[in-house]
């Protein structure tokens, strides 16, 4: 089982090494490549202004946030929610450096790189000299953005799991025949998904569905197709020995 996590977060501004927070953090998972309906989001107080700046990108103010756990309320069930799994992050390197802040803080341990994918560096590989943003990527694989008013990390948490799909080669990456046999739904139940597609076999050859006369104007179809070979009447006509098998399997 291939279990990802794609991941964004907003913040009171660009430098975590001087003390900007994070203040949003959107996760949605992924298993095989196909979303499963589990997320991780919250909403955090940084314990400082947002900047202007920061503001007019993700339109979450101070009021707003005052209220809002510390992320030290939320470490534990964060922590938990990413174990095990490889995330999946747009420009990882901003995101990651400011996790890892978080992370120290409260005393746990640091994201492993390589257990981080950039999708960034995926799309400039696959489209260099082109605009690799998110919405350029969008824009460019036609993943709906009408939603995108303001930057908001589990939306675009979820828009990035459509453009890293996209980036894979698109949904024909997975069709879903090997689907894990259960996930977890949003509410923590256990959901049963398809295990394998299974051919049927019939034990016995059906009987045809065309009436007498259907079969008569065949027969009689084939044996001009044989006349106008050059051959007798029928004779070599793959479809005579298939209605002979169907009448003897229907007797």
């Amino acid at each position: 089982m291939n279990r990802e996590v794609v991941l964004d977060t907003e913040t009171t501004g660009v430098d975590a090494r001087n003390g900007d927070r994070i203040i949003e953090i959107g996760c949605v998972e992924l298993i095989n490549h196909c979303p499963t309906g589990r997320s991780f989001h919250a909403y955090l107080n940084p314990g400082r202004p947002v900047s202007e700046g920061a503001f007019a990108v993700h339109g979450l103010s101070d009021a707003f946030l005052a209220d809002k756990p510390r992320f030290a309320d939320v470490a534990d069930t964060f922590a938990d929610f990413i174990a095990g799994a490889r995330l999946v992050i747009h420009n990882a390197p901003f995101d990651v450096g400011f996790l890892d802040m978080e992370l120290a803080l409260v005393g746990k341990p640091r994201l492993e790189s390589q257990n981080v994918v950039d999708t960034l560096v995926m799309a400039r590989r696959k489209h260099p000299g082109a605009s690799n943003s998110l919405d350029a990527l969008c824009a460019r694989y036609g993943i709906d953005t009408t939603r995108r008013v303001k930057h908001g990390a589990l939306l675009d948490a979820e828009i990035l799991s459509d453009v890293y799909i996209e980036l894979l080669g698109g949904r024909q990456t997975n069709l879903g025949l090997a689907a894990p046999a259960s996930v977890e739904s949003r509410a923590g139940a256990p959901t049963t998904r398809t295990h394998a597609m299974r051919a049927i076999q019939r034990t016995s050859v059906r009987a045809p569905r065309i009436t007498p006369e259907e079969h008569e104007a065949h027969a009689a179809f084939v044996a001009a197709l044989a006349r106008s070979a050059g051959s007798a009447p029928g004779a070599g006509a793959l479809w005579t020995a298939y209605l002979t098998r169907q009448e003897t399997a229907v007797r």
